[in-house]
């Protein structure tokens, strides 16, 4: 290869999910050309980034982002620019969005499409998922289409009747088209029959604002509601990743159906990992207005206990942009005011500190890149995200796993007055991020590259696994003779 790359990430300790090694990273354009081992001369460049000493991992990968939503009367306050800085700002380079039918007059692939127009202004990498409410005979097709667009997954909420719900046919019914697809069944597990009668009678009972929300969504709502979605998964033999699991009961039951082979995944979100049930008693309740609700302390400890052991798939934000304006309109009915929070610059000092809690300090930073990256990369089918070899996207970060930094919810960039974890102190954040080979973050601050980002079309579910498995990725340092050295 004559040309000369466009940049070199010089000297660091590049960890993948698999393990590490010391070599110099070789980008052109997009991509990732070449590994060299860092014993050779360090290539020349256009520009050359030394991180000696320094850990390199895979751009982030944020499975569950909700951008521009609407929800009733309510629309989060970003768009594509300001969620896909955001993201940049905190390692993330590649953001899954929904697109969720605004109400009964838009089909699941218009939304999908009206997403697609939206994501031209973002500054990062975007894929999507469908979602659909109400089963139809046009889903099918749509579904077809969906999956011709590059669209392989679809969400559906077994809550939130009269909205975003889809009763148990549908799901059932969009479980065999996925199979038949090759595609991904999205699920927020929550039995509604339990919600809707436990938050009536809290109602009932005037108990009813933000500060006893954790009261009307049980644990058991949850785990009920992931216990039948498992079953009609294993009947249709249908590929099925639940969102933002907050009890280890809804974890194990996963781990359970994937000891019996069934493709089933657990998603988790910061929040559930470092937040408990005791912020509804704060002076600011509505800063913790999701579903489901931050959960006991003793939940949240064990929650992070199975994602140090592994059984947690993915780490996602499940960003939701909404203002405290927004928030204390209808704080006093938790039936009335928007759910969600923002966090996709916080993903990942929030993850990483959660696993240095969880295993007193000693959490490996290939177990991160994992969640943060690698993870949903592969599950998503997302193909050249997750990894640094060559071929793979030249999305990288400089990581450093020591640096700590208390939270200011007021200097982040997510578009909105307030961070769930604002005051709290948090360790490892990045110091350069590179997105499609292009520096964003570096010491001189943030570097809008402008609407570059790209619409990642993903590929099937099943035969993304099928090829992982019988073509692991190769890392291995190639020479450098390849390239001049740097002068």
């Amino acid at each position: 290869m004559s040309h000369t790359p466009d940049l070199v990430i010089a000297n660091g300790t590049v960890v993948n999910s698999f393990g590490r090694q010391n070599v110099h990273v070789v980008v052109h354009g997009r991509t990732i050309v070449q590994l060299v081992d860092a014993s050779e001369p360090v290539p020349a460049a256009a520009r050359t980034i030394d991180a000696a000493g320094q850990l390199v991992i895979p751009g982030g990968v944020d499975g569950h982002c909700h951008v521009a939503q609407v929800t009733g009367r309510f629309r989060t306050l970003d768009d594509y620019r300001t969620t896909s800085t955001a993201a940049l700002w905190g390692g993330t380079t590649t953001i899954i969005d929904f697109g969720i039918p605004r109400d009964a007059r838009e089909t699941p692939l218009a939304a999908v499409l009206h997403k697609k127009e939206l994501a031209r202004e973002s500054r990062c990498d975007v894929a999507l998922h469908g979602s659909v409410v109400q089963w139809d005979e046009t889903v099918p097709w749509q579904l077809e289409q969906l999956a011709a667009e590059g669209v392989r997954s679809v969400k559906m909420y077994t809550t939130n009747r009269g909205t975003t719900m889809a009763d148990g046919d549908t799901i059932l019914k969009v479980m065999r088209e996925m199979v038949r697809l090759d595609g991904l069944t999205y699920i927020h597990a929550e039995h509604d029959p339990i919600i809707a009668d436990c938050t009536q009678q809290h109602a009932d009972d005037g108990r009813i604002g933000i500060e006893h929300l954790h009261r009307t969504r049980p644990e058991l709502a949850e785990e009920i509601s992931v216990k039948e979605t498992l079953a009609m998964a294993e009947y249709t033999n249908a590929p099925v990743y639940f969102v933002h699991q907050s009890t280890p009961g809804a974890v194990d039951l996963v781990a359970g159906a994937r000891s019996h082979g069934m493709d089933a995944f657990s998603e988790t979100c910061p929040h559930y990992l470092t937040l408990d049930d005791t912020v509804y008693g704060t002076s600011f309740p509505e800063w913790y207005a999701c579903c489901p609700p931050m959960r006991s302390p003793e939940t949240v400890a064990a929650l992070r206990d199975r994602l140090a052991a592994g059984a947690i798939h993915t780490v996602a934000s499940d960003h939701s942009c909404y203002d405290l304006t927004q928030k204390r309109e209808r704080s006093d009915d938790i039936r009335a005011m928007p759910h969600g929070l923002p966090g996709v610059e916080t993903r990942m000092p929030v993850t990483f500190t959660a696993m240095m809690d969880a295993t007193g300090g000693a959490a490996r930073v290939e177990d991160f890149v994992e969640v943060f990256a690698a993870g949903p990369a592969r599950i998503n089918a997302l193909p050249g995200k997750g990894t640094i070899a060559a071929g793979y996207d030249a999305d990288l970060v400089v990581f450093d796993p020591a640096q700590e930094l208390t939270v200011d919810g007021a200097g982040l960039h997510m578009g909105t007055d307030f961070s769930p974890f604002d005051g709290r102190t948090l360790t490892g954040w990045p110091a350069v991020v590179v997105s499609a080979g292009r520096v964003v973050l570096d010491a001189g601050g943030f570097h809008d590259p402008g609407p570059v980002g790209q619409f990642v079309a993903r590929n099937g579910f099943r035969e993304h696994q099928a090829a992982a498995a019988t073509a692991p990725v190769s890392a291995t340092p190639a020479p450098a003779a390849v390239y001049p050295a740097a002068r």
